[in-house]
């Protein structure tokens, strides 16, 4: 029985060439994604649509760049810590890219922050194209990209006024053919996050306190007012947690057991400490606080005075250059007490410069010769 001839076409992530002291990975990654990096993304993409070249109307085009960070010994998770702008220009019928630049930031990038490397790049825009398979080939070759790791390339929206959406694939070459490889190749879509710390999440409230003001500013709050907000949501957040077990003890909500595991399991890392302690070690670092503080106005104010002692001679009446009051009636006086002086030593001139005059003296008597036997 014949069989029907038909084609197919078999997709599969290939295994990367073998390089000695290197092992193929093709186990999944996790992408990590700082709040840095998300912004500079913004920023490029506000002053692309700024530019004059920008079209008024119609869809803007996407902009895209290079992804830095840094990549676990495994390859099986990766941290977007920052990006940077690649210039390119893409119509509907071909794209071109900045190579030079490209590698000349990189090089740059690199120098200022050895630890980290190139992990992908990303578009303003989460359309899948031949173009982006092309851009992809390119992050991912030996000589220009990421090789033998996967490039990772990151989509994410800019729309005005509408939320931030992000996605990020990992690829591998699809084709039917070798010609047909390098403009070609499998978006394989991974997880990824945004991960951020105490220091970014502050800043990403202060930034997100200006988005319902005219003026688009918010002012820096000083560490006490921020203690105290910080204070006033933590209360807020146990009050919710204590009514959300309540209704679940008399039964007026349907308890959730992966939720009740997380807050026993966040309760358990609270400290067993008396309150009492606590008030004790919390006062005692707020003497210390003001201690630091009172030693460092201290010692500003000692710089600032020295600075002031020693640049006083040169601004003050009595500068070096300046006259000096008294100063022309006082010379020939101060001849007169130096020619005193001079008078002193050998009994000549006494006090030839004062204003008293010279005695005269009486004519001394010849001396008798000595005899030599004397």
């Amino acid at each position: 029985m014949a069989l029907d001839a038909e084609e197919f076409l078999h997709l599969a992530r290939p295994i990367a060439p073998s390089m000695p002291g290197f092992n193929s990975n093709i186990s999944p990654m996790t992408v990590n994604i700082q709040p840095q990096a998300i912004l500079s993304i913004l920023d490029h993409a506000t002053r692309s649509d700024d530019a004059p070249t920008a079209a008024p109307t119609g869809p803007k085009p996407r902009v895209i760049g290079a992804l830095i960070g840094v990549r676990s010994e495994d390859g099986t998770e990766v941290e977007v810590r920052n990006s940077f702008a690649i210039p390119h220009v893409e119509n509907e019928d071909q794209v071109e890219v900045d190579v030079e630049f490209q590698r000349t930031m990189l090089a740059l990038t690199l120098k200022a922050s050895p630890r980290e490397t190139l992990l992908g790049w990303y578009a303003t825009s989460l359309e899948l194209n031949s173009f982006s398979s092309l851009i992809q080939n390119f992050f991912a070759a030996p000589e220009t990209g990421t090789f033998p790791h996967p490039a990772v390339h990151m989509t994410i929206s800019t729309e005005p006024g509408a939320d931030i959406e992000t996605k990020c694939y990992i690829s591998a070459p699809a084709a039917v053919n070798p010609e047909r490889a390098a403009e070609s190749c499998l978006f394989i879509e991974v997880p990824h996050k945004l991960s951020s710390g105490d220091a970014e999440r502050a800043a990403l409230e202060a930034i997100a306190s200006a988005a319902n003001k005219d003026d688009r500013t918010a002012p820096l709050v000083p560490d006490i007012e921020s203690l105290a907000i910080a204070l006033a949501q933590t209360e807020d957040l146990l009050e919710r947690s204590s009514g959300y077990v309540g209704e679940i003890l008399d039964e007026e909500r349907d308890p959730n057991q992966a939720l009740g595991q997380y807050l026993m399991n966040n309760l358990s890392l609270a400290p067993k400490v008396d309150p009492a302690a606590i008030e004790h070690d919390f006062n005692n670092h707020i003497q210390d606080v003001l201690m630091v503080s009172y030693l460092a106005n201290s010692v500003k104010t000692q710089i600032d005075l020295a600075q002031r002692l020693a640049t006083a001679p040169l601004s003050g009446p009595h500068a070096e250059g300046a006259p000096k009051e008294g100063d022309d009636g006082n010379k020939d006086g101060g001849r007169g007490d130096r020619g005193g002086k001079r008078g002193g030593r050998g009994g000549r001139g006494g006090a030839r410069g004062g204003n008293q005059q010279r005695e005269p003296r009486e004519p001394r008597e010849p001396r008798e010769p000595r005899e030599n036997g004397d």
